[in-house]
């Protein structure tokens, strides 16, 4: 056997032995991926981070000791438009226990022909209500694209803080809801078909 043939042969015995160890290290990796997920199930639980539902807790034991059901507060809702639009409370008021989540829902409707661009921009009275009035959810947080004629229900979730004053009995929330980003599309469109 020449050298050549044996430097072959040597090579062909490197490779293979090579091979043969990628892919046990390969497998190995697989395997541990695998194993991951219990191994870190295992370690969340002993060590109780990530833990949605805790097994020791049964829903019926939970409440909210933060309500404050000893007081009632009447929330009166109010909408004004400065644009096409109809805007308003599905309801005018309702009464609330401070720590209470409550919901209101509010309804637009576009009344042009044309996509529009409207924010809602939220005010208190009191106005020392304002920090106590806590907004979970609230189409207020983001701009509102309305399609032409396009009628939309957009929810408030709200609690009052227990810590409000207890001399206020009423807190009226007033948004107003108008246009923005300038010109109508119907004015863009109008003066680029004069040009």
């Amino acid at each position: 056997m020449s050298q050549e043939e044996q430097g072959a042969g040597n090579k062909r015995k490197l490779n293979a032995n090579m091979m043969g160890k990628l892919l046990v290290i390969t497998v190995l990796m697989f395997g541990f991926g695998y194993a991951l997920v219990p191994i870190y199930k295992q370690i969340c639980e002993l060590t109780g981070v990530n833990i949605l539902t805790p097994k020791d807790i049964s829903v019926e034991e939970l409440s909210n000791s933060q309500i404050d059901r000893s007081r009632v507060v009447t929330v009166e809702f109010d909408a004004n438009t400065q644009g096409p639009w109809r805007f308003r409370p599905t309801v005018a008021s309702m009464k609330v226990h401070p720590g209470e989540m409550t919901q209101i829902v509010y309804e637009v409707v576009n009344k042009q022909s044309y996509k529009m661009d409207a924010q809602a921009i939220p005010s208190y009275a009191p106005q020392q209500a304002a920090s106590y009035f806590k907004k979970m959810e609230c189409f207020c947080f983001k701009q509102q694209t309305l399609e032409p004629n396009e009628a939309r229900q957009m929810p408030v979730m709200f609690y009052l803080d227990p810590a409000l004053p207890k001399d206020v009995k009423t807190i009226t929330l007033s948004y107003t809801f108008f246009e923005v980003g300038g010109k109508s599309q119907a004015a863009a469109s109008k003066e680029s078909g004069k040009s």
